[in-house]
């Protein structure tokens, strides 16, 4: 698993194919737990990076199963739906979510460096929706006309697939909106791409007048190596606010341990946790669901286990909801 120098490099080196990464870690595709699905409607992506820290011989990896492709994403599942959370009904403009008050949500691209199969934004249509630059005029203007609005979040796709140049103008664009105080991105890339947190990247989010809280998405302590851990500390040190988002997923961090230890492994790299979702429904993710009353349970030990400030809360994301719906604490 050999890695290019910059990030745009690992970025296009990422594997495509889930065969070519079974066969690098050493796993015969019939010992996985699932049946492998080799072609798909939601394309493999993995970057080698977070590839590198799967076990050799491990089909019960818990990052290998978060990005194989199953056959369980073709069953039809009653309560599972194509846009699970409301978006399409939140869009104001192609690119721009208002579902909350005070805040809009910007689809600066529907590119990743890791496709996770239980994305909720699986079956987004990012070709009509994303925030386009010709398309991007319209969407500050209608942030500007309304003055309640004190928060602009960047997501996608990842915010952090777009070069520097492209998030210095944007950011820049935002910042000139005089009633808007704070720019939140939520990211995947810190986690299964570090190398992007380059200096320059850094310098731009440190420089601008707005406060920028960039919220990550890590959902076991394995995901945090070395490098990982380096990166997040340079944010931290920029005097950057990093919260950390969890889902909660069927064999793969539903125990209160493996959630602890992410808590601790974050906090080091000086990360907040602040959501533990329960799974959103997007249709294709059935699989990885956890149900209600376990989750609670997990959440129980979470309590026990952990001082408050290392306790995410667990919430459930519901279509036209005026925020997310908090389940314990």
């Amino acid at each position: 698993m050999t890695m290019s120098n910059t990030w745009q490099a690992q970025l296009a080196d990422a594997y495509i194919d889930p065969l070519a990464l079974l066969k690098d870690l050493g796993i015969n595709p019939n010992d996985l737990p699932e049946k492998i699905a080799s072609r798909t409607g939601f394309a493999f992506k993995v970057t080698r990076s977070f590839a590198a820290r799967m076990k050799p011989g491990d089909p019960l990896d818990p990052l290998l199963r978060q990005v194989l492709p199953s056959l369980e994403e073709d069953k039809i599942v009653p309560g599972f739906h194509r846009d699970p959370v409301g978006d399409l009904e939140a869009i104001e403009e192609p690119g721009l979510l208002h579902k909350y008050q005070g805040r809009v949500l910007l689809i600066t691209t529907g590119a990743c460096a890791i496709h996770c199969r239980y994305c909720f934004r699986r079956n987004f249509p990012y070709q009509e929706q994303q925030l386009a630059k010709r398309r991007e005029s319209i969407s500050l203007e209608r942030i500007k006309e309304d003055p309640s609005i004190s928060e602009v979040i960047f997501s996608g796709g990842d915010p952090l697939v777009l070069s520097n140049d492209r998030l210095r103008t944007l950011i820049a664009a935002i910042a000139a909106i005089p009633s808007v105080e704070r720019l939140r991105l939520h990211t995947r890339l810190p986690i299964v791409l570090p190398s992007r947190i380059d200096p320059e990247l850094r310098d731009i989010l440190q420089s601008t007048r707005l406060k920028v809280i960039v919220v990550i998405h890590a959902n076991h302590s394995n995901e945090i190596n070395d490098e990982v851990h380096q990166a997040l500390e340079a944010l931290s040190l920029q005097g950057i606010t990093l919260l950390n988002q969890t889902v909660l997923l069927k064999g793969i961090n539903d125990d209160a341990d493996l959630l602890s230890d992410l808590s601790h492994r974050l906090f080091e790299g000086g990360v907040l946790p602040y959501y533990l979702h329960l799974l959103d429904r997007a249709q294709g993710t059935h699989h990885f669901e956890v149900e209600e009353a376990k989750a609670k349970a997990i959440y129980e030990g979470l309590l026990s286990r952990l001082p408050g400030y290392l306790v995410p809360k667990m919430v459930r994301e519901e279509k036209g909801a005026p925020s997310k719906i908090p389940l314990l604490g």
